[in-house]
C-alpha cells in the first residue's frame, strides 16, 4: 500500500512539471502583443523596449520560463499587465468563487447522477431506466453555453425568478438567499454535462454488477436487498470515483464559457478577461492554478481508490 502511494505521488511530479511547460508555452505562441494592453498606440520604440525589459519579455524563452517557474515555486506569479495587481491575489479570489460554483454543480452532476444511475441500473428496462437514459443523452448533447442562455431567458427574463449575472452583492461569497439565487442557474448549467456522463456510467456499472455470479449467490443465501445493494455499490465505487474525479476537475477547469455567460467572477471569467486583454502573467497564472487543481484532484482520486478496492494497490 505504501509503495503504491509513493509511486502515485512520484508520477504526479513529472505531470506537474509538464503542466508548467504547457501553461507557459501555450500563452507564448498565441498571436498578439501583450504590451498593447498598456502601451499607447504612439509609444516610442524606447518606451516599448523599457516595458519589455520591465516584464522580462526581452529575454530568451528558456530564461523567461526558468525565472517564471522559480518565482511560481515561491508563490509569485507576477503582476497583471492590465491592472498592475498581483496575479496570485486575483487568481485566489476567483478560485474561491469557482470552488463554490463547482461544488454546487457537483451536487447536480455527480450526486444526482449517481442516484439516477443507480436507480436506472437496478431497474433495467423500466420507466425510470428509460427516463434516466434520455436525460443522460440530453445532458451530454446540449452545449452548456447555449443552455445557460436559454435558462437566462426563461428564468431571468420571462419569469424573473433568478438573477442573470454576477454572484451577489459584496466582495466575498456568503450563504444567504441573495447569493444562492445567483448560484442556481450557473450551477445547473455547469452540472448538466457531468450529470449525463455520471448517470450513464453508474447505470452501466450497476446493471453489469447485478448480473455477476456473486450477486446471484448473495441472493441465494438470503441476504436482504439492502446488504446486496451495499456489495454492488462497493464493487462499482472505484470506477465511479475515477469518473467523478474527472468530472469535478472538468467543473473547475471547464467553466470558462458558463462563467462568461453569467458573468460569474471565477477563474473562467478571469481567464476569458486575460485572453481578450492579452495579459500574459494573469493568463499563465490562471492556467497554472487550474491545471494544478486538476493534477492534485486526480492524485487524490488515485490515493482514495485503494481504500475502496485494496486490489488496486498491487498494480
Amino acid at each position: 500500500m505504501l509503495a503504491y502511494l509513493v509511486r502515485r505521488v512520484l508520477y504526479a511530479v513529472p505531470i506537474a512539471f509538464g503542466v508548467t511547460v504547457i501553461a507557459f508555452l501555450l500563452v507564448q505562441i498565441a498571436p498578439g502583443d501583450p504590451l498593447n494592453a498598456i502601451a499607447p498606440a504612439d509609444a516610442t520604440k524606447e518606451a516599448i523596449d523599457g516595458l519589455k525589459s520591465a516584464y522580462g519579455l526581452d529575454r530568451p524563452l528558456p530564461v523567461q520560463y526558468g525565472l517564471w517557474l522559480w518565482r511560481a515555486l515561491h508563490g509569485d506569479l507576477g503582476s497583471s499587465i492590465a491592472t498592475g495587481r498581483h496575479v496570485l491575489d486575483e487568481v485566489l479570489a476567483a478560485v474561491g468563487n469557482t470552488l463554490v460554483l463547482a461544488g454546487a454543480a457537483s451536487l447536480v452532476g455527480v450526486v444526482l447522477g449517481c442516484v439516477l444511475g443507480a436507480l436506472a441500473g437496478a431497474r433495467s428496462g423500466s420507466v425510470v431506466d428509460r427516463a434516466a437514459t434520455v436525460l443522460s443523452v440530453i445532458g451530454v448533447s446540449i452545449p452548456h453555453y447555449w443552455l445557460g442562455m436559454v435558462l437566462t431567458i426563461v428564468f431571468s427574463v420571462w419569469l424573473g425568478l433568478f438573477p442573470a449575472m454576477g454572484a451577489g452583492a459584496g466582495d466575498g461569497w456568503a450563504w444567504d438567499a441573495e447569493h444562492v439565487k445567483h448560484l442556481v442557474l450557473p450551477a445547473v448549467t455547469l452540472g448538466v454535462i457531468p450529470l449525463g456522463i455520471v448517470t450513464r456510467t453508474v447505470r452501466a456499472l450497476v446493471a453489469e454488477t447485478l448480473q455477476q455470479e456473486f450477486v446471484i449467490a448473495l441472493h441465494a443465501r438470503g441476504l436482504p436487498a439492502a446488504r446486496v445493494s451495499l456489495h454492488v455499490a462497493k464493487n462499482a465505487a472505484p470506477t465511479v470515483l475515477a469518473v467523478a474525479g474527472l468530472q469535478i476537475g472538468y467543473l473547475m477547469g471547464g467553466s470558462i464559457l458558463v462563467e462568461t455567460v453569467f458573468a460569474w467572477p471565477g477563474t473562467g471569467f478571469l481567464l476569458n478577461t486575460a485572453i481578450f486583454q492579452r495579459d500574459l502573467p494573469l493568463l499563465q497564472g490562471t492556467i497554472l492554478v487550474l491545471c494544478m487543481f486538476f493534477v492534485l484532484l486526480n492524485l487524490l482520486v488515485d490515493l482514495l481508490q485503494p481504500l475502496l478496492d485494496p486490489r488496486m494497490a498491487r498494480h
